[in-house]
């Protein structure tokens, strides 16, 4: 049972090299539905920081989380940033109550939210700035040419789109360079697999947020208690079968950039160690039978 060999780093748009763990940091904003302030900042910055010292240097937010204080704490935790670190965020999403979301993909909102983001994360040019979700009010390609056109005044580096069904991928992609896709995926949820084969033939890279996916896997138990395949897998590497989840990823798909989540250092680790799994070629065919 060879091992599979997979590499630790990932080059979005041919351009920006970084780690293949990264970090979402959604989850360091007030409840419910990320809205307000992170209750205990102070810690956020710490986790945040510790994340760099373990060798992150992809974050991934939005001006929803928050709204805007989730780009602030990245930017008071980790300003000036070290050398190397990409900061990706979105943008399109207009969020004045927890439980009011919508959609907002007018150039005029898209210009606004870069503008912002741009002065919360205390950054001249966002490294990848991407469409959070397209807008049925505004035509898709009117989004997209907004993103083409900050990129031309320098304020974007690299633009990705999120939400997207295959057809739009293919149709940002005729107006401008897509550096990524961030949809929805995970061992136990591959709805979306048709657009990540689609990244991966392309060289586009893929950000599955909902990594450890919170629905029970198909046999009923939660991913965190699996049994079966990765919980078989996971007691021979002496590992947790979230460990597993992850490092199927990385395996299976050479684009994919991880961005978990997590509130709490102990987990923070845990996600960055499930990359130096190596699972042979027949534990991922099985697992991609899950």
């Amino acid at each position: 049972m060879p091992t599979k060999s997979i590499s630790q780093t990932f080059t979005i748009a041919n351009d920006l090299t970084v780690n293949r763990i990264g970090y979402g940091a959604m989850r360091l904003t007030g409840k419910p539905g990320n809205f307000g302030r992170y209750p205990d900042w102070q810690a956020g910055e710490k986790l945040l920081q510790r994340a760099v010292e373990l060798g992150v240097n992809f974050i991934d937010t939005a001006e929803a989380y928050g709204p805007g204080y989730n780009e602030e704490i990245i930017a008071s935790a980790l300003y000036p940033y070290k050398e190397g670190i990409a900061i990706a965020t979105k943008g399109g999403i207009n969020k004045p109550a927890p439980d009011n979301i919508k959609a907002d993909g007018s150039p005029e909102f898209l210009r606004s939210g870069v503008e912002g983001s741009l002065k919360r994360l205390k950054l001249e040019q966002i490294h990848l700035y991407q469409l959070h979700r397209p807008d049925s009010k505004v035509p898709f390609a009117e989004s997209i040419g907004a993103l083409a056109e900050l990129k031309k005044q320098g304020k974007i580096r690299h633009i990705g789109i999120s939400n997207v069904n295959l057809e739009q991928i293919k149709e940002a992609r005729d107006i401008v360079e897509i550096a990524s896709v961030q949809n929805r995926f995970s061992i136990t949820n591959r709805e979306k697999e048709n657009t990540l084969n689609y990244c991966s033939n392309n060289g586009i890279a893929f950000l599955p947020y909902g990594s450890l996916d919170a629905h029970p896997l198909k046999q009923g138990a939660p991913l965190a208690n699996a049994e079966g395949t990765i919980g078989d897998i996971a007691a021979k590497y002496k590992v947790k079968p979230n460990q597993i989840a992850l490092s199927w990823l990385l395996h299976r798909y050479p684009n994919v950039i991880l961005i978990p989540g997590t509130t709490t250092i102990a987990h923070l680790e845990e996600n960055i160690k499930a990359g130096e799994i190596q699972l042979t070629n027949n534990e991922v065919a099985a697992l991609n039978t899950i």
